[in-house]
């Protein structure tokens, strides 16, 4: 059965794909490859959704304390009949909340596009979260706006379960052809010679790990990735002036 309930802290790098290599070399004594995928490689394809004025984009944008995103997320090769993962992922300060259920493609599709409003109508995992979502999208008025693809090499630690190490490659985004199941195509948004790192932790990055991440100048920076699809394909950054708070880093 799937996690549906995360709480946790991340930390993002980019990396060059030396620093990549170097990493799972020194990382090797700790870590295992994700039981997901051939080794711990897969593809992700998201479908993100934004308001008509990008209320989404400028909350994560201007890094405000708390701010959410909503998408709609498929693993490899994906058709309608596929188990799909709805989800909300909030952030407060550097707490990274993440509430999510497992609901066919078609059926997801359903509910986005009928004017059902009996939501136990719906086929899912967990209708409390539907009603989440709902809730969430209703208020926001939010639509589906874009495709993000990557793919990723995930690791978990051998002996503490809660420390989990992901590489996404090849960033792809489209804004146009928002169907999930048409596959992971798109235009590149990052330099196919960098990969986004996320340490995932419960409390704080083991010692060692630090120490791997300092000796290989591994440096933590912000990296949403909705974000740089949106300013690659939209130019959204330009139409309005961002007012920015002096608060902690960080995108979700």
């Amino acid at each position: 059965m799937a996690i549906e309930i995360f709480r946790r802290k991340e930390q993002k790098y980019l990396i060059t794909m030396e620093q990549y290599d170097a990493l799972i070399e020194n990382i090797a004594p700790y870590m295992r490859p994700d039981k997901f995928g051939d080794e711990g490689k897969y593809t992700v394809t998201s479908l993100y959704f934004d308001s008509a004025d990008h209320t989404i984009y400028y909350e994560t944008k201007n890094k405000l304390r708390y701010r959410q995103k909503l998408r709609l997320r498929v693993y490899n090769d994906a058709d309608l009949n596929c188990t799909a993962f709805f989800e909300v992922k909030q952030k407060h300060k550097k707490v990274v909340n993440k509430r999510r259920m497992l609901i066919p493609l078609s059926e997801a599709y359903r509910y986005l596009y009928s004017i059902e409003e009996d939501l136990t109508s719906f086929e899912t995992s967990n209708l409390q979260v539907l009603r989440e979502i709902d809730y969430f999208r209703k208020l926001y008025q939010l639509e589906p706006e874009m495709v993000v693809s990557y793919d990723r090499h995930a690791l978990h630690c051998i002996t503490d379960p809660e420390l989990r190490i992901t590489f996404d490659f090849n960033l792809r985004c489209r804004n146009e052809d928002l169907q999930l199941e048409n596959g992971d195509h798109g235009e590149l948004f990052i330099d196919k010679n960098l990969a986004v790192l996320e340490v995932k932790v419960n409390d704080s990055v083991p010692l060692w790990l630090a120490r791997i991440l300092q000796q290989l100048n591994c440096e933590q920076r912000s990296a949403s990735k909705f974000c740089t699809s949106m300013e690659l394909l939209k130019s959204v950054a330009t139409e309005t002036e961002i007012v920015r708070e002096n608060i902690n880093i960080g995108g979700i």
